[in-house]
Parts: C-alpha cells; sequence; structure tokens
C-alpha cells in the first residue's frame, strides 16, 4: 500500500493543510486486495491536520468518482465519493497500561493505529486513514441502478437485458412433489 506519513512534530500548532491527490494511494490498495474498482474521476482528499494534547485531529473532505461490480449483477456501477470526516487520532502507547485505574473508567478517546512511533517520533500514516475513510463510504451493496433485477439463478443471463431464455427453475426438483400439499386448516 503507499505510503503517506506526516510527523507530529512537523505540524505547526495552528495546523496544516494537504491535497492528497496521488492516484497510487488508492489504486495500488485496490490492486493488492484484487477489487475490481475503476477509477474514473480522480479521487482527491483535502485535509487538515492540527495537532492536540495526546494525538492529532484530522478534518477532511474526500471526493472523486468509481465505477465497481454491481452487486447483483456484475456490470458497472458507478459510486460518486463526496463526503466530509473528522477523525481524533492518539498514538497506541504500549508502556501504559490503564486497566483496573479509576481513571481509565472515564471517556477517553480511542486509541487508533493510524499515529506510531518511529526513533520516538509520533508519525500519522494518513495513508491508511484516508484509505479507511474511502472503505467507509463505499456502499456495501453497490448496485448499476436501484431496480437491478440481477441475473438468472439457472443460466446467469443478466435480467435487466429482458428475459432468459431457460424460462428459469421452478427451484429444486426434489422438492417437486412437495408442491401439491394441501394442509387443511380447522376454522
Amino acid at each position: 500500500m503507499a505510503e503517506l506519513h506526516v510527523a507530529l512534530n512537523e505540524i505547526p500548532s495552528d495546523g496544516m493543510s494537504l491535497v492528497v491527490d496521488d492516484q497510487t494511494l488508492w489504486s495500488d490498495p485496490m490492486r493488492e486486495f484484487g477489487m475490481k474498482f475503476r477509477i474514473v474521476r480522480p479521487l482527491r482528499a483535502e485535509v487538515f491536520l492540527l495537532p492536540q494534547a495526546g494525538g492529532c485531529l484530522v478534518r477532511g473532505h474526500l471526493s472523486g468518482e468509481l465505477v465497481v461490480p454491481c452487486d447483483r449483477c456484475a456490470e458497472d456501477a458507478g459510486v460518486v465519493i463526496d463526503c466530509s470526516f473528522d477523525e481524533f487520532e492518539s498514538p497506541v502507547d504500549e508502556q501504559e497500561d490503564n486497566s483496573g485505574d479509576a481513571e481509565s473508567e472515564s471517556f477517553v478517546f480511542p486509541e487508533s493505529d493510524a499515529i506510531f512511533f518511529e526513533h520516538g517520533v509520533a508519525v500519522l500514516d494518513l495513508g491508511k486513514l484516508l484509505w479507511e475513510e474511502l472503505s467507509l463510504v463505499m456502499p456495501i451493496k453497490p448496485l448499476c441502478r436501484p431496480d437491478c433485477k440481477g441475473v438468472c439463478s439457472s443460466c446467469g443471463a443478466n435480467l435487466n437485458n429482458g428475459p432468459c431464455a431457460c424460462g428459469g427453475q421452478e427451484g429444486d426438483p426434489r422438492l417437486a412433489p412437495l408442491k401439491y400439499l394441501k394442509i387443511k386448516t380447522k376454522g
């Protein structure tokens, strides 16, 4: 996966703005994970980093457009990406163990593995965080159109193009005798 690291001690106290439009940041993981996604309109992240006590506030906007396989028929489905996000990232401190402390009962920001230590310096893995934001905004079941009919379960024909020639199978043939079963009810 393409890396984009920012050392927290290099971020000015009044914050830092970044524009991330390197397409390899997105396309390399897609290829690595075997995703059949294509970038149609370049993905772009506008990010503002503000150092805070115990971490870093990451505020940004992600935009672009992808073509992904439709969940029902496997044809191309366009997905427009246009989302804003706010994250507070704090480093995982392996040396502190607050389990059982009274203070650990109060609310604290969850620790993230987006910040790690390298030679004693806290570093934000911005590439990892942006990939996570893209993953969160992707639809679970992308569709080429809202009324997609999918494919025939028998012959695999795309039902959006019309009915298939096989006529479709009416279920499992082993259960065919049950379709003549009549249940009488009292009443």
